[in-house]
């Protein structure tokens, strides 16, 4: 297993940058998480306005895929952090920074997996029956996640309470991780930032 860190450097030489392929996973997966909070935000209101209830059966469709498309995306994400070592945290954070820093990123990768899980299971649990047809391609399979005896109305309510409150627990950490971030890009000067941006000096290509 290679564990060695990304070799990069930033150009302002604040140390190795992550690597090609972990700016590339960090920053598609926070585009859509952003679209997909925005889409579920409006969605769940414009459902019940006749004049705009066909856009939002068509938004929730796309919300549903680039909802898989998280999971699949965080679920490759994690394969390959297994055998990739991040650079290491700078050296002037104190313990609570550093332990709050990776509670941080360990509560997010449980996120972008448990919310999309979650609304895979509610929308499989809906008395109403619909397909999920990622982008018009193929029909993607429901969970069996309802019993013999099992309520489907009752279950679809469970499912979509934990989706709903994991959705804004997700916002609220968003806010805190960006918050943080721009922190250590603009009061501590300690290139951070620099190192998960798409531009710059030196991301490691592997």
């Amino acid at each position: 297993m290679n564990t060695a860190p990304a070799s990069g450097t930033t150009s302002a030489g604040h140390g190795p940058r992550y690597s090609a392929l972990a700016i590339a996973f960090h920053w598609t997966i926070a585009v859509l998480v952003l679209g997909l909070i925005a889409s579920g935000w409006w969605m769940t209101g414009a459902i019940r306005d006749p004049q705009r209830q066909a856009v939002a059966y068509d938004v929730y469709q796309l919300h549903k895929a680039f909802g898989l498309c998280v999971l699949l995306l965080t679920l490759a994400r994690l394969g390959w952090r297994l055998g990739h070592r991040p650079p290491p945290l700078p050296a002037h954070m104190r313990p609570i920074e550093r332990f709050g820093a990776h509670a941080a990123h360990v509560a997010l990768y449980a996120l972008t997996l448990a919310v999309p899980l979650l609304g895979w299971a509610m929308v499989s649990a809906s008395p109403l029956g619909l397909p999920t047809v990622p982008f018009g391609l193929f029909e993607w399979p429901h969970l069996p996640v309802l019993g013999p005896q099992d309520d489907p109305a009752s279950v679809e309510a469970g499912f979509k309470l934990g989706h709903e409150v994991l959705a804004y627990s997700a916002a609220a950490l968003v806010v805190l991780h960006v918050a943080a971030a721009l922190k250590h890009h603009f009061v501590d000067h300690d290139g951070l930032l620099g190192r998960m941006l798409p531009f710059g000096g030196g991301a490691a290509s592997s």
